[in-house]
């Protein structure tokens, strides 16, 4: 064990925002602390760091272990390059360096005993370099740096003339390259493009130290870590696994506590009817009945009714149908002096798509948006929409926005015709109550802000939504409850986002924006991820005449039909018949060995249910030796289910 919450309790005013939290961090080991916005997970890394005392409790941090620490804004200045604001993290090894180097100089002018005693000195001092992996490090800054997006012309670039984003990334590469024991990390995604979240994936999983991470990607989550520590309405409660495996499990819980809950109150209704209706009697061997069940129901330990996070709730339906051609682009080229985007790209949308554009920072996805939203000119190209295309264009940086109005009036202006009641019942769907919704638009959060945006495009009833960044800002939760909506709503979806987790879940398409040109997949983000290698090797590594034949033939971002679809046009290699019959048979034995695994634990969670409410009942729990016997039953049967769920898991993977 490395680090340790005690008991931490922690109140501003007369806001408590942390109570009774403990949990513990292994060596080694990765884990993330999630919650929706506000529930205190900032705050818990500004204890552990000691920049916020807590009320009550204590952090303890294993001796001689170094700490570190990445927050969501850096102040960071400096008058260096990156370069060499990067390597200032290595000091002590320049210095190192330079004494060895000295120690060499030096060595060529004596003789004797001076000798052998410099000698003794320069082996200590390059094993010392070894250990510290000094041959090494200058390739190290430079492979972070690469590994953060930064390109080898931005090395020589001063800090001070960067962005806010990009001075974040700086901090991060400072922190990954100290390499200290224990790593907290607030939103390390941000701002990074999806090459660069992959790299950094890739680094935490090989990093030799324990990391904390607050993060809202929930794909990334998925694959660094191991334990999720969640903080809800004030408490903590941990789960081991990854992000997927807590969601499971928190519902498991949930469900069971509220089937607890509901049971117990139930029975605690039962026996206060039979209590009254042996009063009712009047007799003194009926009251005393009464009585005794009244003893036995005060002594029951009353189940907390779990607590439920407030939630968006809403959906978006369009006021009339679009043609089945929503959208046509044809030769869209644009480029910002000698800087060229993108050039002669095609695509097709049609009516009910659900369309991601990806790409690396920089690359022009946004600028596509506007170009066919109409706030940028193309330098060459044509955009056709199609018949009763109704466009609404959810906009990061909220420019639709009026900073100066408070959120009602920003519902009301733009929709007149909606009264008071509406606008506040609109308003609460999105989280804003009571007062909230008089604050004033530039007074608000970017996840505020970005709930109103989103306020605004449900009410336009529009049939073709274009979404730039729509996650950014959002917690879990309001992801989760954004994806479902836009997963039903009968429209047509493109949006560009970094969010590789709700890609997954909201998109029938990617169109992949690299080296000035879409390439096209027909899927999720993983289908994107399993075909990619192959595409972008049958499409970019070609020579230009046949890149030209294989554009002729199907063009890099092809129309949503499926039967010219450029990766099926450049499909998988055919499977012999062989090997086909063997695919068949092994995703038969699969199916059964899923459908047997249900079975088993849809019939071991009806016992569990079933133990549960004999655990419940009088005759039960006044027999020890009857309630001895349904614990150890209830106790294998979970132990089964554990191992069930585990194989369904493999299984599942497997199908």
């Amino acid at each position: 064990m490395v680090l340790s919450c005690n008991n931490i309790s922690k109140a501003f005013g007369a806001s408590e925002i942390l109570k009774g939290v403990s949990f513990h961090i292994n060596d080694k080991e990765k884990a993330a602390i999630v919650g929706i916005n506000g529930s205190g997970k900032s705050t818990l890394l500004k204890i552990i760091i000691g920049e916020h005392t807590a009320d009550e409790g204590n952090v303890t941090i294993s001796k001689g272990s170094t700490i570190g620490y990445l927050s969501q804004v850096q102040d960071l200045k400096s008058n260096h390059t990156i370069y060499d604001e990067m390597y200032r993290v290595k000091q002590n090894i320049i210095d190192l360096d330079q004494r060895i180097r000295s120690l060499e100089l030096q060595m060529k002018h004596v003789q004797g005993e001076d000798l052998d005693q410099m000698l003794k000195t320069y082996t200590r001092l390059t094993h010392e370099f070894e250990m510290l992996n000094g041959y090494a490090y200058k390739s190290e800054v430079t492979g972070i740096l690469k590994g953060l997006g930064f390109s080898e012309e931005d090395f020589s670039k001063k800090v001070d003339t960067l962005s806010g984003g990009q001075k974040t990334r700086i901090a991060l590469g400072k922190l990954l390259l100290s390499r200290p024991d224990i790593l907290l990390l607030d939103e390390p995604t941000n701002h990074l493009d999806l090459v660069s979240i992959a790299w950094l994936e890739t680094f935490l999983l090989n990093y030799n130290g324990a990391v904390i991470v607050v993060a809202h990607d929930r794909y990334f989550l998925d694959k660094v870590v191991s334990k999720i520590i969640e903080i809800d309405h004030k408490k903590v409660q941990t789960f081991e696994g990854n992000y997927s495996d807590y969601i499971y499990k928190k519902s498991m819980l949930q469900n069971a506590l509220l089937k607890a809950y509901n049971n117990q109150q139930r029975e605690i209704k039962h026996q206060e009817e039979v209590i009254k209706k042996l009063r009712s009697f009047n007799r003194e061997k009926s009251i005393r009945r009464a009585e005794s069940r009244e003893k036995l129901l005060n002594k029951i330990e009353h189940i907390e009714k779990p607590k439920e996070n407030m939630q968006m709730d809403f959906f978006i339906e369009p006021r009339q149908l679009s043609g089945n051609d929503v959208l046509r682009v044809e030769g869209l080229s644009k480029s910002f002096g000698s800087l060229t985007l993108f050039r002669n790209i095609d695509f097709e949308i049609k009516r009910g798509e659900k369309l991601a554009i990806i790409g690396n920072n920089g690359t022009g996805k946004t600028t596509i948006l506007k170009i066919i939203t109409g706030s940028l000119k193309a330098d060459a190209g044509e955009i056709h929409l199609g018949s009763k295309v109704n466009i609404a264009y959810y906009d990061q940086e909220m420019q639709v926005l009026d900073p100066e109005k408070t959120l009602f009036d920003e519902l009301q202006d733009a929709y007149p015709h909606l009264d008071n009641t509406s606008v506040r019942n609109i308003l609460a769907s999105f989280l804003f109550i009571e007062d909230d919704v008089f604050k004033r638009i530039k007074d608000l959060s970017g996840g505020e802000r970005g709930r109103v945006a989103l306020a605004k495009l449900m009410l336009s009833e529009a049939n073709f939504l274009i979404l730039d960044e729509p996650t950014n800002h959002l917690d879990i939760v309001s992801k989760e409850i954004l994806e479902n909506v836009l997963r039903s709503y009968s429209g047509t979806v493109l949006y560009v986002s970094h969010d590789r987790y709700f890609i997954n879940k909201t998109a029938t398409r990617i169109l992949d924006l690299t080296e000035e040109r879409l390439i096209n997949y027909i899927g999720d983000y993983d289908y994107y991820l399993e075909k990619k290698p192959e595409l972008e090797a049958a499409i970019l590594g070609k020579s230009p005449e046949e890149n030209k034949d294989v554009n002729q033939a199907n063009p890099w971002a092809a129309s949503s039909n499926p039967n010219t679809s450029n990766d099926q046009a450049i499909s998988d290699n055919k499977l012999s018949w062989q090997q086909q019959k063997q695919e068949q048979a092994r995703i038969r034995k699969i199916k059964n060995d899923l459908k047997r695994t249900e079975d088993e634990i849809h019939q071991l969670e009806n016992r569990n249910d079933e133990i549960d409410n004999l655990l419940i009942q009088e005759e039960i729990f006044t027999d020890p030796h009857r309630l001895m016997e349904l614990h150890e039953e209830k106790k294998q049967v979970e132990a089964k289910l554990d191992q069930l769920l585990i194989e369904w898991e493999q299984l599942a993977a497997e199908e």
